[in-house]
């Protein structure tokens, strides 16, 4: 009986210490993910290596608790980090990195009905063949997210906007299933993502203005 008795709490000792692992790497990844919202606010190519390491660890923990979807699509987000990276440091004409860039609303359109029929296939396939709440708002949402990184890596300004939409989704979705504090931290990335459409904007016009003079003297 003793025996059992200290089997149980080592286990139970195990257990406690193993989430509170989980807990301190899930913050740190939180942290991170926070901090690359902000770089990126900002064009800092900074941003890309905080997304490298937030995602590394999502992929992991999501491995752990037997969520394989997620932790497959933060590979793919680490897979990007490693592009944007390059994309801004080494992309562009002159492998100066890319400057901000507008993309024209047909393009656009192109781009959001070809995802969103992606969507619609993704949920539907979820719908059918899991028990998943909202199957077609949530393949929407990650749908979405996944091409809009793309958009990011590629410095399009347009990419806040996407954000702004697929957050606004996000809150209502976390609101559905009582995440709370999930939905208020994705009320603070709308406001992020606003403001970083407007920063983004600023960059843009100042180097068509600095391009404009640039033209002027040559």
């Amino acid at each position: 009986m003793t025996d059992l008795w200290l089997t149980l709490v080592s286990s139970i000792n195990a257990a406690l210490g193993e989430v509170h692992v989980m807990t301190a790497w899930e913050a740190l990844a939180v942290l991170l993910a926070m901090a690359y919202l902000l770089l990126a606010m900002k064009a800092s190519v900074w941003c890309w290596a905080a997304a490298f390491a937030s995602t590394a660890i999502y992929t992991v923990l999501f491995w752990k608790v037997s969520l394989l979807m997620e932790s497959v699509l933060n590979v793919y987000y680490m897979a990007m980090a490693l592009y944007g990276y390059w994309l801004w440091t080494q992309g562009g004409d002159k492998q100066q990195g890319v400057k901000v860039t507008t993309w024209p609303l047909k393009k656009h359109l192109t781009l959001i009905v070809t995802t969103g029929i992606i969507s619609l296939l993704v949920g539907h396939g979820m719908a059918t063949y899991t028990q998943a709440a909202f199957p077609y708002l949530d393949a929407a949402t990650t749908c979405f997210a996944v091409m809009t990184t793309y958009l990011v890596a590629k410095k399009v300004l347009e990419n806040w906007l996407y954000w702004v939409v697929i957050d606004l989704v996000s809150i209502y979705l976390y609101l559905s299933k009582g995440l709370m504090l999930t939905s208020l931290l994705f009320v603070l990335y709308v406001g992020l993502a606003v403001v970083g459409y407007f920063l983004w904007r600023a960059a843009l016009a100042d180097d068509a203005r600095q391009d404009k003079t640039l033209s002027l003297l040559s």
